[in-house]
């Protein structure tokens, strides 16, 4: 049992999960699957389609035939992470096909790597399977081989991911993903229901909803409107959320812009009726103005401390997480110190903080007055240990009340739960760490909390 440690990346999705044992003489495929839960599901989509085809996937490099790596172009140190996951799968297996965010850089791969066997871009899954094709011939039993009606999913059985859109419109100037990823395209109302209504079906217990900009969702489809089960439904956030959260499991909204709208989904969240959990993961980035001017982020700090106290006035329950850019170029020490007093004041539950670092194709590169490494890394561990003192305070709050919390683990030593307030593996944990012999991954209990730390809780069953 480990508590959950203070520098936690908040763009990673959790470590993929293969157990799927392919048949004797099956050919296989293995997949490295890294960055964000967005390009989990696209890793789940592509797994999806060759187990389709009759593909086994391996958990390994040695027992594939070949690897597709799924990688990430967010920061530089992410590049260099999937170069380094690229070179390590040719060494240990030789036949790799890289897809993702950095496929949309080809000769950067290439020139690093140019044994790979094929490069394609982010949600490219026809290339993909026909990199594969030449890799691998499919040699599917149609009496064998037999996909699950949820397909794979690369996330334990009780909890999945659901994207509701692709791309973005925004213009950050730190951010390459929309030029990756291109402009939004949200997925229509009835089909994301539709999978998610399969899922559930098939035993998950809580929809992690993601896209780039969820609050946009449906903008670029001018809100249309769809039949659900004999009804009219927009193409919209509040009706996919109120339709979702009907299906009776947690639904969890994740990388929501705190766009006016928003309050309109607040009482949903307030509704023990409806799934829609109290939970916001909003990417506020910063909250000095001119830091905000010179990111091109659409918000402002003073407006959002406002919608900050009119959810909770609301629903006082909620939950609210973000991320943080600490030393973007400009920042000065009176700009940070805004942004500090900002979070004593917003009082975040949840929160992630990144080091700003230049990413190749960004427009933030070229702006003046870059702060200097040793000047970014005392903002990042004054921001943290500011960040967790509230998360302490916050959480001391909950001892001695009732919570329902859902199990993700259990082991010799605890279950590992996590409450309605924490997102997998990006916040906290609840612990039970007696009488808890009985449980398993998915079940819903209610614990009393008896113990609280800096990020996580402790608690027994009632």
């Amino acid at each position: 049992m480990s508590t959950n440690p203070p520098d936690l990346r908040p763009d990673l999705a959790p470590r993929a999960r293969l157990s799927d044992p392919a048949r004797p003489g099956q050919p296989t495929i293995g997949m490295v699957s890294l960055g964000c839960p967005k390009a989990l599901v696209d890793s789940e989509r592509i797994l999806t389609r060759l187990r389709a085809e009759g593909y086994g996937i391996s958990p390994d490099y040695a027992g594939a035939d070949a690897v597709i790596v799924n990688t990430c172009g967010f920061l530089d140190s992410a590049k260099a992470e999937s170069l380094e996951a690229i070179g390590e799968a040719l060494a240990e297996n030789g036949k790799v096909i890289v897809t993702g965010c950095l496929g949309a850089e080809p000769d950067y791969i290439t020139g690093a790597h140019p044994k790979v066997l094929a490069v394609t871009g982010p949600h490219q899954y026809e290339q993909v399977l026909d990199a594969v094709h030449g890799a691998v011939p499919p040699d599917p039993d149609p009496f064998v081989d037999l996909l699950p009606a949820s397909g794979v999913r690369l996330t334990p059985r009780h909890y999945s991911y659901l994207k509701s859109s692709e791309g973005c419109n925004h213009k950050c100037r730190f951010c390459i993903i929309p030029d990756m990823r291109g402009r939004l395209v949200s997925r229509p109302g009835h089909a994301v229901l539709r999978e998610a209504e399969k899922l559930v079906d098939s035993g998950v217990r809580e929809l992690l909803v993601i896209s780039q900009d969820t609050s946009a969702y449906g903008l670029d489809r001018k809100y249309d409107v769809n039949l659900w089960k004999n009804t009219e439904l927009r193409s919209h956030i509040l009706d996919l959320s109120r339709e979702l959260g009907r299906l009776g499991a947690w639904v969890r909204l994740h990388y929501v812009y705190p766009y006016p709208h928003v309050r309109d989904l607040i009482p949903l969240m307030a509704d023990p009726e409806n799934g829609l959990l109290p939970y916001l993961d909003i990417p506020f980035q910063h909250a000095h103005p001119e830091v905000l001017k010179r990111m091109a982020r659409p918000a402002a700090g003073s407006k959002t401390l406002d919608e900050i106290a009119a959810w909770r006035a609301v629903c006082p329950e909620i939950t609210l997480r973000s991320t943080f850019i600490v030393g973007y170029p400009g920042e000065t020490e009176a700009e940070f110190q805004t942004l500090l007093d900002w979070l004593k004041e917003a009082q975040l539950d949840r929160v992630g903080c990144f080091k700003y670092e230049n990413v190749a194709g960004a427009r933030s590169n070229a702006l003046p007055d870059h702060v200097p490494e040793e000047v970014k890394q005392d903002r990042w561990e004054r921001f943290m240990a500011t960040a967790q003192a509230i998360s302490e305070a916050r959480l001391a709050a909950k001892v001695g009340r009732r919570l329902q919390v859902i199990v993700d683990e259990v082991d010799d030593e605890a279950a590992t739960c996590r409450t309605w307030a924490d997102a997998p593996e990006i916040d906290g944990n609840l612990y039970i760490d007696e009488g808890f012999d009985a449980l398993k991954p998915g079940d819903l209990v209610t614990v009393e909390v008896d113990e609280a730390g800096e990020y996580d809780l402790w608690g027994r069953i009632t």
